[in-house]
């Protein structure tokens, strides 16, 4: 099992990001001497916290994160042009060494799409259709497709990416059946939210392999992913007190827009009880011997790959720097072994 560190890159209404990048570079550089495999960004446009945009801030970050993979945790790709897209990842591709992983989501936030001129009915469309003109280009081959929503008349990629056929790609759904039947078709990882339960992750990655035999790519390598909200203490309580708050403030800003979908995995948004509960099913606010207890559990459903995100809203940076220490010294050894 490998992991990756999602930094957080929206903050609370009146802070200046401006003043948080030295606390982002070194969490940065702590992950990587850790151990982590990877940093992650988020994707959000227009929204009740000040977000950096993820593509050029990881960008900023590749000195620190040294041979780390980077990547976006989501792009929201339907509100963007695959040629845009294709151009900028081979761009972050070369300025990494060929490091990054393309995860790629749909979005759900109607003032999102709704600013972009995009109608909500397209995102599927769109999503899928994008993907295929970006594979393309990345190839290096020169290009011809005339689709529903994009055109390419004869081009090619003037920058091919780092690593041959570019980036993976990393399908951002739902843990649902479509969701699990599109990671299948589109994507070499499927990054699984983090509020999905062991019980329904044991459901959706049995239908992404049996959708992936259906198609004849049952062989093929593919990454298990989901997220995992951490805070470690060795007073378990401790742990999950402050994780709840932090996250708690989080949920209820994002509670002011559209939830991704209408499944269960989403009734955090709805209040703070059904928050607390999801976070018992789900996140590791806890001690390590607890942390590395569920995280084996996630391993043996076939997970292969957790993204820890460690901050929220206003928890302060030694919280996080503490975190990792845990993580590093008595987590991660068992997963090393």
């Amino acid at each position: 099992m490998r992991f990756g560190l999602a930094i957080m890159n929206d903050f609370p209404p009146g802070v200046v990001p401006a003043q948080r990048i030295d606390a982002l570079r070194e969490q940065v550089a702590a992950a990587r001497e850790a151990g982590f495999s990877s940093v992650w960004m988020l994707q959000h446009y227009l929204g009740n916290m000040p977000t950096l945009q993820p593509v050029p801030t990881l960008a900023a970050l590749t000195a620190e994160a040294g041979g780390m993979d980077i990547g976006t945790n989501m792009l929201i790709l339907p509100l963007h042009h695959p040629v845009e897209v294709a151009e900028l990842y081979a761009t972050l591709d070369h300025l990494s060494g060929g490091h990054v992983i393309a995860g790629f989501g749909m979005g759900y936030r109607e003032n999102e799409f709704r600013s972009f001129g995009i109608p909500m009915d397209e995102r599927t469309s769109r999503y899928e259709e994008a993907i295929e003109v970006i594979r393309a280009l990345w190839s290096g081959e020169t290009v011809r497709h005339t689709g529903t929503h994009f055109t390419v008349h004869g081009e090619r990629i003037s920058l091919p990416p780092v690593r041959p056929g570019g980036p993976e790609v990393w399908i951002g759904a739902g843990a649902h059946r479509a969701g699990a039947r599109r990671a299948a078709r589109l994507g070499d990882g499927w990054i699984i939210p983090p509020h999905v339960s062991p019980d329904r992750l044991k459901t959706v990655i049995e239908w992404r392999r049996e959708e992936a035999a259906r198609l004849g790519r049952a062989e093929r390598p593919f990454s298990h992913v989901v997220r995992r909200e951490l805070v470690l203490d060795h007073d378990g309580d401790r742990a999950r007190e402050t994780g709840l708050r932090a996250r708690g403030a989080l949920t209820r800003a994002y509670g002011a827009f559209d939830a991704p979908d209408t499944t269960a995995s989403y009734r955090h948004l709805t209040s703070d009880a059904a928050a607390a509960q999801v976070a018992d099913e789900s996140y590791l606010f806890c001690t390590p011997d607890v942390a590395a207890a569920k995280l084996g559990e996630l391993a043996a459903l076939g997970v292969d790959y957790v993204i820890l995100r460690m901050q929220w809203y206003d928890l302060a940076q030694e919280q996080v720097l503490a975190t990792m220490r845990l993580f590093r010294d008595e987590v991660l050894p068992r997963f090393r072994a």
